[in-house]
């Protein structure tokens, strides 16, 4: 084996050197200046970016490592969000009680992208579990940041406790696997799935697994109580990035790896499906607040990705990326406001508080507006052209009713959305919260979120582009 080929892994090793530079920065700037690591990461990771936004394909040690070119373009979408996230965590970061621990923010961030990076290439269980552990632990590490604060320490532990039974049932199924097949490669197992009841097992252990990743019902029951104890950019985070590596690689291994298992997988995935959209919908009607109802809305936009996986052809691979692309703005962009409202009021998060925001804030309301329009998928914002482009993969594939089913619950989050639009522009409030500037890089977060929602359902281009590029996932 030739070891100096693991320089074709030029995006991870990128990754690790961005990585490298903000431990270093971190670890000798003085306190004064340590400022300047939180501007050295944004930037050294969008240099990261531009470097490596061309897709490729790279095959590395017999097929462990299988980087494909969509694949590559998921991994640019990811570092994509985390660079808004890193953005809009600015104004957080930058309290007293949170300062001195800016290094390790970034730190335990790039950390968990290093680890989807390994997930979206595995071309080998082993590497797949290897990237899922280095994505989960350091989160949890993040969603406790305020162990001192709020439910930080409760989330941070409803967190890794889930994550810790999720990774035992999902590696119990890759067990299952080997022992029945004796290979662990993804090219390798295909030929030796007959269908017998362990392997079916195996099959359900692993998606189990996933499945508390996702959030998606009935192995949703974390996911609120941790999004509201988190601190919101790190909310913000889990939904969109964490999420979009995971139903990247649901859909990876459940069509490469259990393809000759399509029957039985496809049946359990449309029944899950249905019943996340549906719980997400009517529990997030019941919220007020704001962190707890965009936990629900996060379960039922899990069911829609999953429709993308469950058409199974490069046309939902397709789908899958361009819904993770739109749903990463205008999440960021929802998320963005909720952290500025906080921010600057002290922790208001209730949907009372943004009673009237309009008459103070015009311009967040606007934001937070457009977002959730796009949430909804109402035309002509991107969400719409998205939940389109998954629901004509899901009907190409022959699954009428699951897609009516989910076309009947775009109807009921689009009233739940709307409460918060009411909110903001009709209900009144004698004492609306205060008019407040946010800082430079929380405005440069929320309009590049703004241009996405607005840009990427017009520009036609962009939904070409990936599906040439999974024409062959």
């Amino acid at each position: 084996m030739d070891y100096t080929s693991i320089l074709s892994m030029h995006q991870e090793l990128s990754l690790i050197a961005v990585f490298l530079l903000t431990f270093v920065m971190d670890l000798f700037l003085p306190e004064e200046h340590r400022y300047l690591a939180r501007r050295g990461a944004c930037i050294a990771l969008t240099i990261h970016l531009i470097l490596n936004i061309v897709p490729d394909e790279v095959i590395l040690f017999g097929g462990m490592y299988h980087s494909t070119p969509i694949a590559s373009v998921m991994k640019s979408i990811l570092t994509l969000g985390t660079i808004l996230v890193f953005l809009q965590s600015s104004d957080w970061l930058k309290r007293k009680d949170v300062t001195h621990k800016n290094g390790e923010f970034y730190i335990l961030t790039l950390s968990t992208l290093i680890g989807m990076y390994f997930m979206v290439s595995a071309g080998h269980f082993l590497l797949f579990f290897l990237g899922l552990e280095l994505a989960t632990v350091p989160m949890a590490c993040m969603i406790a940041f305020d162990k001192y604060k709020g439910h930080s320490a409760e989330a941070g532990a409803k967190f890794i406790l889930s994550a810790l039974f999720s990774s035992g049932i999902m590696l119990y199924g890759v067990s299952m696997i080997y022992g029945t097949i004796g290979t662990l490669y993804f090219e390798d197992i295909p030929a030796g799935l007959n269908g017998e009841p362990l392997q079916i097992l195996s099959l359900v252990f692993f998606f189990t697994g996933l499945a508390f990743k996702l959030s998606l019902v009935p192995f949703h029951l974390w996911t609120a109580d941790t999004y509201q104890g988190a601190p919101t950019s790190v909310t913000a985070y889990l939904s969109v990035i964490s999420k979009g590596a995971a139903a990247f690689a649901t859909m990876a291994v459940l069509v490469k790896v259990f393809g000759p298992m399509t029957a039985e997988w496809s049946k359990m995935l449309a029944v899950v499906i249905v019943v996340t959209i549906t719980i997400g919908n009517l529990f997030a009607m019941r919220q007020k607040h704001l962190k707890r109802f965009m936990a629900f809305s996060s379960i039922s936009q899990a069911g829609y990705i999953m429709l993308a996986v469950l058409a199974g052809t490069p046309q939902g691979m397709a789908s899958l990326v361009y819904y993770m692309v739109v749903y990463i703005v205008a999440n960021l962009a929802v998320f963005g406001v909720i952290a500025s409202v906080e921010h600057h009021t002290h922790g208001k998060l209730e949907m009372t508080d943004y009673n009237g925001l309009y008459q103070t804030n015009p311009k967040l309301t606007m934001v937070m507006t457009l977002a959730l329009f796009s949430l909804a998928g109402i035309p002509p914002f991107a969400g719409f052209f998205s939940k389109f482009f998954v629901f004509a993969a899901a009907f190409n594939s022959g699954y009428y009713l699951i897609v009516f089913i989910a076309l009947v619950n775009t109807v009921i989050s689009l009233y739940y959305y709307l409460l918060i639009i009411k909110a903001m522009f009709i209900t009144p409030n004698e004492q609306p919260i205060p008019t407040f500037r946010n800082g430079s890089a929380m405005r440069l977060c929320l309009m590049i979120c703004v241009a996405g929602i607005l840009l990427l359902g017009i520009v036609s281009s962009v939904y070409t582009v990936l599906s040439d590029t999974a024409a062959s996932f």
